[in-house]
């Protein structure tokens, strides 16, 4: 049940706890080229996501080992929030939780910003609590950013990539009516929309490997 609580409530504070906070100042993104890329093809077309591996080599190591296992083929976009997030990385098409590796530290110092078309780490209310999940950003979610080290709050969301391809099937997705499912409430895009296949899309573009930590 606790298992089934924490994962309910990832990405639920910034909706409430952090919108009264003022945002910091936008920062630039770092150029993609020469990044790894990981193709996303779904239900709905394909994403490619360009991997900011020296900003955030945890996360992008822990993304690797999820898509190099296979672990995201089948799951499903479980949470859309049309101008807010896009969110996905755990659940099945019967909407059942898959069982996730270890949880990673926060990297959400790193001084990447949650920008429109970024993507980063979900978690619970433990900044130190991401694994498999992840939400693509549809606006310039600059409250999701770090802001300090106080609590989950101020702590931030963990930017690891952008799209550098697709986003208009990101929005694609993000644009389909939503409705009550499995565990959930609300928010869970109707029809469901699956991850069919994740492959690293070139891999002599990086020397990122599956994480350590696990």
């Amino acid at each position: 049940m606790s298992r089934l609580l924490a994962t309910l409530c990832l990405l639920a504070l910034p909706l409430a706890g952090l919108a009264q906070m003022p945002p910091p100042p936008p920062l630039p993104l770092p150029p993609t080229a020469g990044l790894p890329r990981v193709e996303l093809q779904t239900s709905q077309g394909t994403i490619v996501i360009a991997l900011y591996q020296t900003q955030a080599p945890k996360s992008t190591a822990n993304f690797l080992h999820y898509v190099q296992d296979g672990y995201y083929d089948g799951t499903v976009f479980h949470r859309s929030i049309p101008g807010y997030l896009l969110q996905g990385g755990l659940y099945s098409q019967q909407l059942v939780a898959r069982r996730t590796a270890p949880a990673i530290p926060s990297e959400a110092d790193n001084g990447l910003s949650n920008l429109r078309g970024t993507i980063a780490v979900a978690r619970g209310a433990d900044p130190n609590s991401g694994t498999s999940q992840f939400f693509f950003n549809l606006a310039d979610n600059r409250r999701l950013d770090h802001v300090g080290n106080q609590s989950g709050l101020t702590w931030g969301y963990t930017v690891f990539g952008k799209v550098v391809s697709g986003m208009d099937v990101v929005e694609r997705i993000a644009a389909l009516p939503t409705h009550p499912q499995g565990p959930f409430t609300g928010d869970v895009p109707n029809p469901l929309v699956v991850i069919t296949h994740a492959q690293l899309e070139d891999a002599s573009s990086t020397d990122a490997k599956p994480s350590a930590s696990h």
